[in-house]
């Protein structure tokens, strides 16, 4: 790979994990600035930035096995609440059949959750349950999914009446990371649960994918957030998914059964209403 391949996303990616970190010190402890307490923003910065990275670098060595030319995982940082906008690879030749698509659009979205859940499992374990006039005062209100649901019942930190859940913040990069993995596996157009869907489908992911869509728009009125992903969808990512070059090769067995976990992983971590 030539230098500038390389050298930009390490740059992007120091950068990221500084304005991660310090997204994680200003959790830790917003009052006090320092060093120390800069160093303790890791605990939130590293685990979500191997969620993140793990999930780009499955799609990259996903695209290289299928001699897809992909770059490396360019890392957005940005001065916000969790200090980035994630992560993403190019594609950068032609994706030639339903095989190598779902093997490339499943393959960030498996190893990305893998490793969310385990670290999400240990952050609910070092998470306190707090009185609701403290979270309401300084926390935000995090929509559950039926997997964090049941991982909270695991972890023995369901809390009562008038008691919330403060994540720890390796919990609160578990959450963001299960989000990401169903907001990737959304099956619509040439997001990684749009591939997946062709691949299962073929041309039939179209209809599905408007289906979606209109769901999406009707959650809009509970959140928002979902009436401007719907227009993102609508006007960049597209609805209708491309066609890839050979669409005639059929996927085998084991494909399929990877589809379907797929589907299934999507309707464990998919949170109708993420911010409350």
């Amino acid at each position: 790979m030539r230098r500038r391949e390389y050298s930009i996303p390490i740059i992007l990616f120091v950068v990221t994990l500084f304005t991660t970190t310090a997204a994680g010190m200003l959790m830790m402890n917003p009052d006090k600035i320092s060093w120390l307490n800069f160093t303790r923003g890791f605990a939130f910065s590293l685990p979500l930035l191997l969620i993140l990275g793990s999930h780009e670098l499955g799609h990259f060595f996903a695209a290289r096995s299928h001699k897809i030319s992909a770059s490396l995982p360019h890392f957005i940082p940005f001065p916000s609440l969790i200090g980035t906008f994630g992560a993403i690879i190019k594609i950068k030749s032609p994706i030639l059949d339903r095989r190598a698509l779902l093997d490339v659009g499943l393959a960030g979205p498996l190893v990305g959750f893998a490793f969310a859940l385990p670290i999400t499992t240990v952050g609910l374990s070092l998470s306190k349950i707090v009185p609701a006039a403290y979270t309401a005062r300084y926390g935000i209100k995090l929509g559950n999914s039926l997997l964090l649901l049941l991982l909270t019942h695991l972890a023995g930190r369901v809390a009562p009446v008038g008691f919330d859940l403060m994540l720890h913040p390796m919990g609160f990069a578990g959450w963001i990371g299960l989000w990401v993995t169903s907001i990737n596996l959304i099956p619509i157009g040439q997001l990684d649960g749009g591939h997946i869907l062709y691949a299962l489908l073929g041309e039939k992911q179209e209809r599905y994918s408007w289906a979606f869509f209109i769901l999406l728009i009707f959650l809009g009125l509970f959140w928002v957030g979902w009436f401007i992903w719907a227009l993102l969808i609508y006007f960049v990512v597209r609805i209708k998914h491309p066609t890839p070059l050979y669409p005639s090769i059929q996927l085998d067995r084991k494909r399929k059964i990877a589809g379907v976990i797929a589907i299934l992983i999507f309707a464990l971590t998919f949170t109708p209403v993420p911010f409350k």
